[in-house]
C-alpha cells in the first residue's frame, strides 16, 4: 500500500481523470491534452482555489484544510456521499486499527444464537472474527480455518470454492476490494491491511486490477446470490448491522424473502447439515 499522503493523491487524481471539461462546462483547449479528465489547474478553477494551492493537496502537503476548501473540492469532483467521506478520513489524522479485534464473550454467544439465521461479524479489514453454525454451511466454515486465512477478501481471491459459491463472484469480489479501500481511508498506515494488500496483489491478478481502481463500497444491504450443488442457486437478502459499542465491528445476516423459492432452498441446506 501506499503512504496517506500518497493514497490521497492518487484518490484525488482518480476522480479529476473522470470527468472532461464538456461534463464540468469547460472550453476544451485548442492544444491537445496530455492527461485523462481534467488537468489540475481546471479542477482548482472549478474549485475557487488557487492551481498552486490544489497541486499541494494532491501531493499530501497542504496543511490545516478547511471544511469548506474540501466542500468546494468534493463538489468540484462531484463526489457522492461515500467519497467525501473517504476525502475527509484521509485528511484526518490516522486512526490506530488493532492487529485482531477484540469480540466480547457476548457477542460471540448471540452471533451463534442466532442460528438458524446465517450471521457474520466482521472486523474491519473483512476479517470473519465470530461466524455462526448456519453462516458457516452457507458461505464456508471459517472458524476451521488457520487464523491468518480467516478474511473474506483473501478468500475470495485465493480459495476456488468462493467461485462456486457466489454466481455474481466478479461483482462482489470488486464490492469487497472496494470495502477495503475504504479501511485504507481510515487507516492508509495499518500494517496488517498493507500485509493483506501486499499479499492478494502479488497472488491474484484480479485482486490487482479491482484495487487500481480506487472504487470504495459501503456494504449495507442488498440482495446476494448463493450457490450449493445440494439445492441450487438461491438470492438472500443481507443487512449490514455497525456495533456502537464495538468499532470496526460489523454483523452481517442473511435472510430470504417469506414463501419464496430461496427460503425453501436455504431451509433445505440448513437441514442437511
Amino acid at each position: 500500500m501506499t503512504s496517506r499522503g500518497e493514497e490521497l493523491g492518487e484518490f484525488l487524481r482518480s476522480r479529476r481523470a473522470r470527468l472532461t471539461p464538456a461534463e464540468v462546462g469547460l472550453t476544451p483547449s485548442r492544444n491537445g491534452r496530455r492527461v485523462a479528465g481534467l488537468r489540475r489547474e481546471e479542477l482548482a478553477l472549478l474549485a475557487g482555489v488557487s492551481p498552486d494551492y490544489y497541486a499541494r493537496l494532491e501531493q499530501g502537503r497542504a496543511t490545516n484544510v478547511s471544511a469548506q476548501v474540501l466542500d468546494a473540492v468534493s463538489a468540484a469532483l462531484r463526489l457522492d456521499a461515500l467519497e467525501r467521506s473517504h476525502l475527509a478520513a484521509l485528511m484526518r489524522p490516522a486512526e490506530t486499527t488493532p492487529e485482531v479485534p477484540r469480540v466480547r464473550p457476548a457477542l460471540r454467544a448471540m452471533v451463534a444464537a442466532l442460528d438458524p439465521i446465517p450471521a457474520v461479524l466482521h472486523g474491519p479489514r473483512l476479517e470473519v472474527v465470530a461466524i455462526n453454525d448456519a453462516a458457516a454451511t452457507l458461505i464456508d466454515d471459517f472458524a476451521a480455518m488457520p487464523l491468518p486465512e480467516r478474511n473474506m477478501v483473501r478468500w475470495m481471491f485465493l480459495n476456488p470454492a468462493a467461485r462456486t459459491r457466489y454466481p455474481d463472484w466478479a461483482d462482489v469480489a470488486a464490492q469487497m476490494v472496494a470495502i477495503l479501500r475504504v479501511a485504507g481511508g481510515r487507516d492508509a498506515a495499518d500494517p496488517h491491511l498493507s500485509r493483506l494488500v501486499d499479499e492478494l496483489s502479488s497472488l491474484s491478478r484480479e485482486f490487482r486490477k479491482c484495487w487500481a481502481t480506487r472504487e470504495l463500497f459501503e456494504h449495507t444491504y442488498g440482495p446476494k446470490r448463493f450457490h450449493h450443488e445440494t439445492v441450487g442457486t438461491m438470492t438472500l437478502n443481507y443487512e449490514t448491522m455497525h456495533l456502537p459499542a464495538d468499532q470496526g465491528l460489523s454483523l452481517i445476516l442473511y435472510t430470504a424473502a417469506a414463501g419464496s423459492p430461496s427460503e425453501a432452498k436455504l431451509q433445505e441446506l440448513l437441514a442437511n447439515r
